[in-house]
């Protein structure tokens, strides 16, 4: 199995990964109402680390909180536990994936069902695999804004990523983009996307998107780099303006985007101000880069 590890963790103990069992009695698994992160943890020099581990946790009980979970855990213990695990599945590098579920509870409003928690990782590489990428618009806008709460990591939600994904694949492409309810460009299944024309990177603006964590940390990173950093309405006609594209996500990383649809960005390659953005970001995760440490949580600290 490729996910496959040592240990799980679950409601408070580490178990052995084929004893980490639920109940089909389950609520999440029945009206989506997991709440989840996606978290990294990478080699340095200094040993293994975890890249912006208090900012997903964060978000992770933000989470919770939009769908009234009672979590029975403080932030800083889940801190530690995540730590403990690599540690005790002897990973040097892993993806890591902290969901908290609904349990015993078939109505549609989980109020008074138990909540549980679990931790599982495992090696992973990046989720693309592949230096530039081939995109295609969906004809599935992503959800509306009035319609859930964007700013939460809610697995429901991921129905409408899927279906989007699984379209774009079987039309031959690598990955998916969708709109928004007002036909702007949005993101992908599970990447925030930004375009490059000369010095100016843009990204779609906050609202009908998961504002992710790695696209808080490319804004950073590319004003740093000397780019102007804009977030603007972008629709589909304004590709043709731009010289480049890239995806970025915890899983994804920073991957360039070759082609959207029919319109191709240069040779639908990886250009310059990718590559540039993409080696800043991974000297930054493997602890290269002095001025962005205070985002590394070392395992061994």
């Amino acid at each position: 199995m490729p996910y496959e590890t040592k240990y799980i963790w679950l409601d408070g103990k580490f178990v052995p990964f084929a004893q980490a069992k639920i109940h089909i009695i389950n609520h999440s698994l029945h009206y989506g109402s997991a709440v989840f992160e996606g978290i990294r943890c990478y080699k340095t020099a200094k040993g293994s680390a975890v890249f912006r581990l208090t900012e997903h946790i964060d978000r992770l009980f933000h989470s919770g909180a939009v769908m009234g979970m009672k979590i029975p855990y403080k932030k800083v213990e889940i801190i530690k536990i995540i730590k403990e695990l690599i540690r005790k599945n002897k990973l040097s590098e892993c993806y890591i994936r902290p969901i908290i579920f609904y349990g015993n509870c078939m109505k549609v409003d989980p109020h008074g069902a138990s909540v549980h928690f679990s931790i599982i990782i495992w090696p992973w590489g990046k989720l693309l695999n592949k230096d530039s990428v081939t995109v295609k618009t969906s004809p599935f806008i992503r959800i509306h804004p009035q319609s859930s709460i964007m700013s939460a990591k809610i697995s429901g939600h991921y129905v409408n990523s899927s279906i989007s994904s699984m379209q774009a694949t079987k039309a031959g492409y690598d990955e998916a983009l969708l709109l928004d309810y007002r036909g702007n460009i949005a993101e992908g299944p599970g990447e925030n996307i930004f375009f490059v024309k000369k010095k100016i990177i843009n990204t779609p603006k906050k609202g009908t998107i998961l504002p992710g964590i790695t696209r808080d940390s490319i804004e950073k990173i590319v004003i740093d780099l000397g780019y102007k950093f804009v977030q603007k309405e972008i629709k589909p006609k304004d590709i043709k303006n731009y010289e480049e594209a890239f995806f970025t996500g915890t899983a994804a990383e920073v991957n360039a985007i070759g082609k959207i649809d029919n319109y191709k960005f240069g040779q639908g390659k990886e250009g310059k101000a990718v590559k540039e953005i993409k080696e800043k970001y991974i000297r930054i995760i493997h602890g290269e880069e002095k001025k962005y440490e205070k985002w590394l949580s070392y395992i061994n600290a």
